[in-house]
């Protein structure tokens, strides 16, 4: 048994449903081709790499955001210096004026007399911040008139017992001893307000100030004066955001190598992607990528060996092909060509001639409709299963293969049940298996077919009492071109049914089992499983 039958049973069924050609259509298969592509003008364009672009946005957006962290510290500790400030004035004056509420010497338990002895013993009794400075201004007028407040502010006209006017200050040296400057002095006491921002040659001072009227009422007034040079702050704060920034270039330096690093691990894949494109041609299409890892590289890795697995399967399919037609229509043409050129004039010989034309046309046709059959084995839409009911399937069958000669056909069982597959493509398996019954075996001779559902399968069988096939040759008449011992004694076809067969079923996810004996028949049964949806 071989893979031809007398009548050309691998017509293709399908092409009521997928479409004819037209007679014009010359189209085998589709040709692919990989074009150079230095043939092909590009525009010179200057490509950045993707390491790079990612390294400098990593880089962009960290610089961002630890220019944002300085701008916020440094807001942050200027404000600080402000508020230190203002609790340093606030505190100052307020034990001032606790201590001027109890108004009496500690040391002594005695009642102060006077503003400045108040303000003296106070000042003693004080430590303050490297950039404070606490002072007292006597006014140096009499009987508690409140006269003038700066240096030399006394009236002329005033009586009464005097002190002379002058400054108190006590404590550690300050930045500056504002004290002892008149004018700058005379710009705190004459400023209407309680507390307010002087200008020194040590920066700029935040005071505050506070009147001290004699404990009796009659004596000379004075003025309590406290300052907080804020420059020290300033600098320390100025000093703490150059840190910050020196440490936040450390590291931005830092993240842009490791986002040069990171960026060069991860896209490693991708390169290798680029570059294995590159190398692809026409002649090699058997390089791949090794994936490893679980992340979307790997997984682009995967797809780019997919594609390429389907394209190295596209390039062998149409060189098959173009061998195969080659090498099975060579022996048709050159028959053909050799009895033209030497046809005589006898219309006999002319008319055998003729025939013996036709045949080898005939034939010819059936071997490209065989390989074009099997081209489009490898397409996706070679089958299109839809549920079939495998009772009228079976019967089909039947009535098609009993127009295949002189046989005793049995039904020997039918299926029941609905299943999902093509049914043209299995009809058109199995009447190729009949065929090839017929035509490896003696007319009269029984030939059995059924279907039968046996687990996950279906399974559609022809027997037949023909001669058998050889155990070694069992393997390989499946495949393209390849005939059996008795179809290359008896000639035969060119050895492409078996192959259909094969290419339909597994289209199917199936199989094509063989038992056969040599000298006691052969059984081929077609294995549909059961479709996706179904289960």
């Amino acid at each position: 048994m071989t893979t031809d039958g007398p009548e050309s049973p691998t017509q293709d069924l399908g092409t009521a449903s997928h479409g004819r050609r037209s007679p014009g259509d010359t189209s085998l298969f589709p040709t692919m081709v990989l074009r150079d592509a230095a043939a092909r003008p590009h525009p010179q364009r200057r490509i950045l790499p993707a390491r790079l672009l990612i390294m400098a946005w990593v880089v962009l957006l960290m610089a961002l955001t630890l220019a944002l962290v300085v701008l916020v510290t440094w807001s942050a500790l200027s404000g600080g210096v402000g508020d230190r400030a203002d609790r340093a004035l606030t505190q100052e004056i307020g034990e001032f004026q606790e201590f001027a509420g109890t108004g009496r010497d500690p040391e002594t338990g005695q009642a102060f007399t006077d503003v400045s002895s108040l303000m003296e013993v106070h000042l003693e009794r004080q430590y303050p911040d490297g950039a404070e400075i606490l002072f007292g201004w006597v006014d140096g007028t009499g009987t508690g008139g409140g006269g003038g407040g700066a240096p030399g502010g006394g009236s002329a006209g005033d009586t009464g017992p005097t002190e002379e006017p002058g400054r108190i200050r006590q404590g550690q040296e300050p930045p500056f001893d504002v004290s002892a400057d008149p004018a700058l002095v005379a710009g705190v006491l004459d400023d209407p307000a309680g507390r307010g921002v002087l200008d020194t040659p040590a920066g700029p001072m935040e005071w505050s100030k506070i009147r001290v009227l004699p404990p009796d009422g009659d004596g000379a007034t004075g003025w309590f004066v406290t300052g907080y040079f804020t420059d020290p702050d300033q600098a320390a704060v100025a000093e703490t955001v150059r840190t910050i920034a020196l440490v936040s270039l450390v590291g931005l330096v830092a993240a842009g190598a490791a986002a040069w690093w990171v960026a060069g691990r991860i896209l490693a894949p991708v390169r290798l992607v680029r570059q294995t494109a590159a190398e692809i041609t026409e002649e090699d299409l058997t390089r791949r990528i090794e994936v490893s890892g679980r992340d979307d590289i790997a997984a682009l890795a995967q797809q780019f060996n997919s594609m390429l697995d389907r394209l190295e399967g596209a390039f062998i399919e149409q060189r098959r092909f173009v061998d195969d037609a080659g090498h099975e229509l060579r022996t048709p043409i050159t028959i053909v060509r050799g009895h033209l050129e030497l046809m005589g004039d006898d219309p006999r010989e002319r008319r055998e001639v003729v025939r013996l034309v036709t045949d080898e046309l005939d034939r010819m046709g059936r071997i490209v409709e065989d390989l074009l059959l099997l081209a489009k084995s490898q397409q996706p839409d070679f089958v299109r299963p839809e549920p079939v009911s495998l009772a009228e399937l079976t019967s089909d069958i039947d009535a098609h293969v009993r127009r295949l000669g002189d046989r005793d056909w049995r039904l020997e069982a039918v299926a029941e049940g609905e299943w999902r597959l093509d049914a043209q493509r299995v009809t058109q398996a199995v009447v190729q298996l009949a065929a090839n019954a017929v035509r490896y075996s003696e007319p009269g001779t029984q030939v059995r077919i059924g279907s039968v559902v046996q687990g996950p399968d279906v399974l559609f069988w022809v027997t037949d009492q023909g001669a058998g096939i050889a155990a070694e040759e069992q393997g390989r008449i499946f495949g393209r071109f390849s005939r059996g011992g008795a179809a290359r004694a008896g000639g035969g076809g060119a050895g492409l049914g078996l192959a259909i067969v094969r290419a339909i079923a597994e289209a199917h996810r199936g199989r094509v089992d063989l038992r056969s004996e040599p000298g006691r028949g052969s059984t081929f049964t077609l294995v549909v499983p059961r479709g996706r949806e179904q289960m």
